[in-house]
């Protein structure tokens, strides 16, 4: 199977206040959604970390808690506050690094999957059902999914703050789209 996440920030203490976790430490935190992690994703399956694995910690811890994650297959689009691990002493901490990417649509029932951190007003196949999975804005609660559902913008917040602090996987996300036609709204140009 395959899952996605984003916006961990492990190591980040002030995220905890910032958008409400309910967690008392950044150890307690880091410990949660690790073994949320751990929970959903087993050794066989594959993971996409949406950006900002950590924030403000040193190579060497962030390494020790990558470790902890017993997936080995994890791969991460990197986010606004992720090191280049290729350029440190564990180059090999991920499967990938890229900035951005793209799932063929074999691997996702029919639907190319657009990987970015950041959320785009539009992507590569948008009006050919292509959904758009990123994390950065940290929404809470399932509401800013729901609203993109309604208004027919197959847009999708992996973020742990808007998926009870672990991973979706792709057949979740996949039926929450379910028989949503993507809209055209006002801003989108005419193909």
């Amino acid at each position: 199977m395959i899952y996605f996440t984003a916006d961990t920030h492990f190591g980040h203490a002030n995220i905890i206040e910032a958008t409400g976790r309910p967690y008392g430490s950044v150890e307690r935190m880091n410990a949660a959604l690790i073994a949320n992690i751990n929970d959903r994703v087993s050794t066989a399956d594959t993971l996409y970390i949406l950006g900002d694995f950590s924030y403000r910690i040193s190579v060497e811890e962030a390494w020790r808690l990558r470790q902890r994650i017993v997936c080995p297959n994890v791969h991460l689009v990197r986010g606004n506050h992720d090191k280049h691990w290729s350029e440190t002493p564990h180059p090999d901490a991920f499967a990938s690094e890229e900035d951005y990417l793209e799932i063929k649509p074999g691997y996702a029932r029919g639907h190319r999957l657009v990987l970015f951190h950041y959320p785009m007003l539009s992507w590569n196949g948008r009006w050919r059902e292509a959904i758009h999975l990123h994390g950065h804005i940290h929404s809470r609660g399932s509401d800013y999914n729901e609203r993109c559902r309604e208004a027919g913008i197959l847009r999708y917040d992996v973020g742990v703050d808007a998926n009870g602090y672990a991973p979706m996987s792709r057949d979740e996300i996949l039926a929450f789209f379910d028989g949503v036609e993507p809209k055209r709204g006002p801003l989108d140009p005419d193909i």
